[in-house]
């Protein structure tokens, strides 16, 4: 009966935690019908796993200048695409087509990007 016990709660903790990892995993977050386009000054850029992390300053004529984070693919996944981490670097002024957050909130994932002298990995020439 304790090994039956034991068997159950460690079953039951174990789909806990299946179902924390599932839910990390989701893009529920952003709207991939509503693609837009960001321009922004790099303020940061890490190719790592499990995703691209990259902060731009932006500036729009609502809310002045601020620094957004965007996250993309994996590190493998950006490489398949073409997107290779020598591009661009710091201070470098990147458009990104991004997917944004469904709540409003700054931020969104990034689904195309146009390099500084113009490279294109994804289709960055028109928003939805």
């Amino acid at each position: 009966m304790k090994n039956y016990l034991v068997t159950i709660i460690a079953t039951i903790f174990a789909s806990s935690l299946s179902t924390i990892a599932i839910a990390h995993h989701s893009a529920a977050q952003f709207d991939f019908g509503n693609t837009v386009l960001v321009t922004g000054k790099v303020e940061e850029v890490r190719f790592a796993n499990p995703h691209m992390r990259l902060i731009l300053e932006v500036t729009d004529d609502a809310r002045g200048t601020r620094d957004i984070e965007f996250e993309g693919h994996s590190r493998n996944n950006m490489r398949r695409q073409g997107l290779m981490p020598d591009m661009f670097t710091v201070e470098d002024t990147v458009t990104i087509r991004i997917a944004p957050m469904r709540n409003g909130n700054d931020g969104g994932y990034v689904t195309a990007l146009r390099t500084p002298d113009g490279e294109e990995v994804g289709r960055v020439t028109a928003a939805d």
